[in-house]
């Protein structure tokens, strides 16, 4: 018998990827998704729970499976008010990392950041480091920590200073070698497959995943 996925963020820049990848994937004869809006033209495998995130604790009936990929993240151009960043950013993941405790689901995967430190001045990298010590500190059997650099990939709308940094690197990369490997762009379907290599893999506690072994997980 297959697994039930649970996809939070399904609708993103990896998530979507990532839902492409697990519907065409046999080891998965469920996936479960829990998002604010539903998507169309999906498969009879796919079950869509839609509601406010922000309340995920609303959804914990449903919230039942083998394991959970949060592909959950805004940014400050799109939620320029602190405390709802943080809300998104910090509150969604955490509250997944909960139910998966209190569900007895035992894989829990995250994309975080390059550079999070809960310690950190800049807000988003604490926001980040902050998420990531509260999902740890649930002690799940397995959590998966993805800590990738600038994602690149087709997005919906525009970041003009993405935009603009991701020009600037794209040119600079035969010159990321060595230590500064982990400063390479990676694009978002490699992300997600190294999400979906690394959610069948063994059980190891916790993994914390720097930006360039993504790609060399996603290459496997």
């Amino acid at each position: 018998m297959g697994k039930t996925a649970i996809v939070l963020g399904a609708s993103g820049l990896t998530g979507s990827y990532l839902l492409k990848k697990l519907i065409k994937d046999e080891s998965f004869d469920s996936i479960k998704l829990f998002s604010r809006n539903t998507l169309k033209g999906l498969p009879e495998k796919v079950k869509q729970y839609t509601g406010d995130l922000l309340k995920l604790d609303a959804f914990a009936a449903d919230f039942t499976g083998d394991v959970v990929f949060c592909c959950i993240g805004t940014t400050a151009k799109k939620t320029p008010n602190k405390d709802l960043y943080k809300a998104i950013d910090y509150g969604i993941p955490v509250a997944a990392a909960q139910l998966c405790k209190r569900n007895n689901i035992p894989t829990f995967l995250v994309i975080s950041a390059m550079g999070a430190d809960k310690d950190s001045r800049v807000f988003y990298n604490s926001v980040k480091g902050e998420m990531e010590a509260a999902v740890i500190q649930q002690k799940l059997k397995h959590t998966i920590v993805f800590r990738p650099s600038l994602i690149d990939g087709p997005r919906h709308e525009k970041r003009f200073l993405e935009s603009v940094g991701l020009i600037v690197l794209k040119g600079l990369q035969p010159l990321f070698i060595g230590g500064l490997k982990k400063y390479k762009i990676i694009h978002a379907e490699h992300i997600a497959q190294a999400l979906l290599e690394a959610s069948k893999g063994p059980s190891k506690g916790v993994e914390i995943i720097e930006s360039h072994n993504i790609k060399e997980l996603a290459n496997k």
